[in-house]
Parts: C-alpha cells; structure tokens; sequence
C-alpha cells in the first residue's frame, strides 16, 4: 500500500511540474505579447527621434530616405504600416474564435504595403493592392461563409447555442508552430 501511495504521490507532483512548466511559458508568451502591445504608442512615436534631414546616421547604420527624401518621414511611414501589422499578427495567432481567417486580409494587405513601402522607387504606394487581395479574398471570404452556413445549419437543427457551436468550430492548435502547420 505504502509503494502505490509514494507512486501517486510521485505522479502527482510529476504532472504538478509539468502544468507549472506550461503555466510559466504561457506566462512568458503572455507577457512578451502584452509589452508588445503596451510599447505600440511608443514604437509608433519613435519615427519623431529620427532627424528630418535625407540621411540618418547612427553608429549601427546609415540610413538615406531615398524616394522619400526626409528620413522623418520615410520613419513615420515605415512605423504606420508595421504598428497595424504587429498588432493583426498578434491577433490572428490569439484569436480564438472561428472568423479569425478574416484577419489574414488587412494582414496580408498590409504586407503588401510594407513591402511596396521599403521599395524606394515606388512613385504609388498602395496601388494594386486589390490585385494581390483578390486571391486571397476569393479563398478566405468563401471559407468563412461556409463555416457560418455551417454553424447556422447545426443551429436550426440541433438545441445548441451559438457559442457551444463557436466552440465547436473553434480551432485549438498547440503553440505557435502548430498554428502556423494548420495552413500547410
């Protein structure tokens, strides 16, 4: 009796380290996103410490703003397509509700804009952003509707709430990587 009572007791704190392993990452990962989140005013104001002139030198790097022609400014536009960006990112990989696709949108839009931002040639920044929307928009907007036509069919033919079947549809990968493996 007594090897049956020291094993339990062994497996019990065995499965208590581990649920504290796992509450302690949680918390390290909550907090990195929250300073994330907390610092966005801060990041976003950052492009003012930046000199108007065309170039920015720092002991790290020599920056020239190129086609934007102030260094100030090229900063502020940098800052405004990247802030929204973190924060989509953010909250697609927290989103725990079953529309969070939608979110892969304004992400990949302001992608684009980022992309087309740190090209210095770029005469027109946010032209052809439908272009590269559209094949994105033609998978992701018919996703969606199916999965609400779906819910909404369990709706009328089961005595299920909307959030039980919100939850049903919810999709709980682990972690980061396995979020990101759900796609491919």
């Amino acid at each position: 009796m007594d090897r049956l009572q020291q094993k339990l007791k062994r497996s019990s704190e065995s499965s208590l380290k581990t649920a504290n392993k796992r509450l302690s990452r949680t918390a390290i990962v909550g907090t990195i996103i929250a300073t994330i989140i907390v610092s966005t005013p801060l990041l976003y104001s950052l492009h003012e410490s930046v000199p108007s002139g065309r170039v920015w030198d720092t002991f790290l790097f020599t920056y020239d703003s190129g086609f934007w022609e102030e260094a100030q400014y090229a900063m502020w536009v940098y800052t405004s397509k990247l802030i929204p960006l973190i924060l989509l990112t953010i909250w697609f990989f927290t989103c725990r509700h079953w529309w969070y696709h939608a979110l892969l949108v304004p992400i990949v839009m302001y992608v684009f804009q980022s992309v087309n931002s740190w090209n210095s040639e770029a005469g027109r920044l946010d032209e052809g952003t439908f272009v590269v929307l559209l094949p994105i928009l033609v998978i992701v907007v018919p996703s969606i509707y199916l999965i609400r036509a779906k819910m909404f069919n369990k709706i009328n033919t089961a005595d299920k709430t909307l959030e039980e079947l919100e939850e049903e549809f919810m999709i709980k990968p682990k972690g980061l990587w396995g979020k990101i493996k759900q796609y491919f």
